[in-house]
């Protein structure tokens, strides 16, 4: 269980913190089915209600010495082995919604070294990998700045410089 101030990821909204915990006041709604009232930090107009009873869909967020022993894991981290061609968006899509960021990083990490693969035989990078890499780069950053107090942007060249060099 939550507590409201908490703050938590959720797999559609990112760093969303706990405003309330109630009942929906709908037509329609279970009046005995308690839920998380979310707002997400990128976006405070709009709201998101989880079900207390069935939070599959948010996670705690990582706290501070979590995130510094992640970053130093990042090159420990193997890079994801994608098999079937075809699965390879589905892939991508499974791991940004387990919101998981070990394997962001080593979906991130597929991405990258199939990029400088890619480029090296003179093609370019495809738009769907350039999609994914981007949304697993806000989700990995986003949290980490959030939690470490940085910018975005510092978290950016940190952890690439760690994929790159490992």
């Amino acid at each position: 269980m939550y507590n409201i101030d908490e703050y938590v990821i959720h797999i559609t909204g990112g760093i969303c913190r706990i405003e309330d915990i109630t009942s929906l006041n709908m037509s329609g709604a279970d009046k005995n089915r308690t839920y998380y009232l979310l707002t997400p930090i990128k976006a405070y107009s709009s709201k998101a209600y989880v079900p207390t009873d069935n939070d599959s869909t948010i996670r705690k967020i990582i706290t501070k010495e979590e995130a510094l022993s992640l970053i130093d894991e990042i090159p420990s981290i193997p890079e994801m082995e994608i098999e079937n061609e075809k699965q390879r968006e589905n892939k991508y899509k499974e791991v940004l919604k387990s919101c998981d960021l070990r394997m962001l990083i080593s979906v991130m990490k597929n991405l990258q070294n199939r990029k400088t693969k890619r480029l090296a035989e003179g093609k370019k990078n495809t738009a769907t990998d350039d999609k994914y890499y981007k949304l697993a780069e806000e989700s990995l950053y986003s949290e980490l700045a959030f939690v470490l107090g940085k910018d975005k942007s510092e978290m950016q060249s940190l952890v690439f410089e760690r994929i790159i060099l490992e």
